[in-house]
């Protein structure tokens, strides 16, 4: 059978009422849960960030090696060179061939002495990659025990509330069905700007949520012919009475 929707101002409080009631018992069985599921996303990015740090770091040691190797070739053919610049200079019939042998050698001097700096270097960035990557993996490694232990205790949670939060949307599902379109679109922006997810709030002791309520609207909220809004927050004020009787022995 279709839902019904009263259309009065009175039967739209209600069904507010109704829906933010709902509402917050799925809040208070998602608070059984703690924060475990954020717990669990922040530790998998930190896992997933320290994999992409691994991966990185073992991308530049593969340049790193790529690099020392061009620097022992570099060398091995400079050295090849001063020898045959050296076999040369030994036939060599003027000064002037002799100075130019000179400077080439000197060249290739000056080359083995980049690419042995440049060994030498890359030596000590591999040091120091291999000792990175060793701390990365000790903390993958315990991350893994946290994240699974903390899996298994979101588990057990979720499998004692999952069936009566289940069967609370239903309800919600339902009870959405008697609120005026109109209404529950800015019950559900209420519900999303504000922290507590307290859209529809009851007047107590001429306060709501916090905030002191001037006395004509106090008349107005009680006499439910008027949707009243609190000029600090935005939120639905209703009075205790309508909501006390409205969520009364509802079976949940």
């Amino acid at each position: 059978m279709a839902a019904v929707m009263e259309t009065t101002i009175g039967g739209q409080l209600r069904s507010l009422i109704m829906l933010q009631y709902i509402d917050n018992r799925i809040d208070q069985v998602k608070k059984l849960r703690g924060d475990l599921p954020e717990e669990i996303r922040d530790l998998e990015d930190e896992k997933a960030g320290l994999e992409t740090r691994i991966e990185n770091i073992r991308q530049e040691h593969k340049e790193i090696e790529i690099g020392r190797k061009n620097s022992a070739r570099d060398i091995k053919e400079a050295e090849a060179l001063i020898k045959r610049y050296d076999e040369q200079q030994m036939q060599v019939r003027n000064n002037r061939e002799y100075d130019a042998l000179t400077k080439e050698i000197e060249a290739q001097k000056a080359r083995i002495e980049a690419a042995t700096n440049q060994i030498e270097e890359t030596e000590g960035s591999a040091l120091e990659s291999e000792a990175t990557i060793a701390e990365a993996q000790a903390r993958l490694a315990e991350l893994a025990g946290v994240v699974e232990t903390k899996k298994v205790q979101l588990d057990e949670v979720l499998e004692e509330t999952q069936q009566e939060q289940a069967e609370l949307e239903a309800r919600r599902k339902k009870a959405e069905q008697f609120v005026d379109s109109r209404y529950l679109r800015a019950y559900g922006r209420l519900r999303q700007r504000l922290r507590d997810g307290r859209a529809v709030v009851m007047l107590e002791r001429g306060a709501a949520a916090g905030f002191a309520v001037p006395p004509q609207r106090q008349v107005e909220i009680r006499q439910h012919n008027r949707i009243v809004a609190c000029e600090h927050t935005g939120r639905i004020i209703v009075d205790k009475e309508l909501y006390e009787a409205t969520t009364k022995d509802k079976g949940f």
